[in-house]
């Protein structure tokens, strides 16, 4: 006789554009980019990138159900697929420490890029690789940070939808240009 299974049934998530996800991560990477960029360069800025990367997608997201400013943006959150709910903060802070020195390493990159790009491909190419696997990723669109600490993005209605707003703003430009 077998004993029954009691893991939970993964449920489906409402699945979030990989454009969105995109965007709110750029939201997030040129604030902390833009933060950091007052600080100096080198290493020192790497450790306050990395460190302003922390509060921003830990604390903030922890403190805000889920949302850190781009993810709020472009109305995204982040939960633990387990427990379908936002993760707790040992779980978001090795989740964001993952990112954030990917995150980091490009930074660095693009502050080298006119001394030389090659430096740049090779700095940027972590996380494009880990954010490319969530647009491949068919169930849950899920990127190797996310798949590592079991998390998943999904859509909320808690938000400012961003670029909805700038696409019908576009449309209305659009529109008065013809007539």
């Amino acid at each position: 006789m077998n004993a029954p299974d009691y893991r939970p049934v993964p449920r489906k998530f409402p699945r979030v554009p990989f454009e969105r996800r995109l965007y709110a991560f750029a939201i997030d990477f040129c604030t902390v980019w833009l933060g950091s960029s007052f600080v100096g360069t080198g290493a020192v800025q790497g450790f306050v990138f990395v460190s302003l990367w922390l509060v921003l997608r830990v604390v903030v997201v922890d403190r805000n159900a889920g949302q850190s400013l781009g993810m709020w943006c472009m109305d995204i959150k982040v939960i633990a697929l387990r427990f379908r709910r936002v993760p707790d903060v040992y779980t978001l802070g090795k989740r964001e420490l993952t990112l954030g020195i990917e995150a980091g390493l490009a930074m660095t990159g693009l502050n080298l890029f006119f001394f030389n790009p090659f430096t740049t491909l090779l700095l940027i190419s972590p996380v494009v690789i880990d954010c490319a696997l969530a647009y491949t990723d068919e169930q849950f669109n899920q990127a190797v940070h996310d798949r590592l600490f079991d998390t998943v993005m999904i859509q909320t209605k808690r938000g400012y939808s961003l670029d909805v707003r700038i696409g019908r703003l576009l449309a209305e430009l659009r529109q008065r240009m013809q007539r």
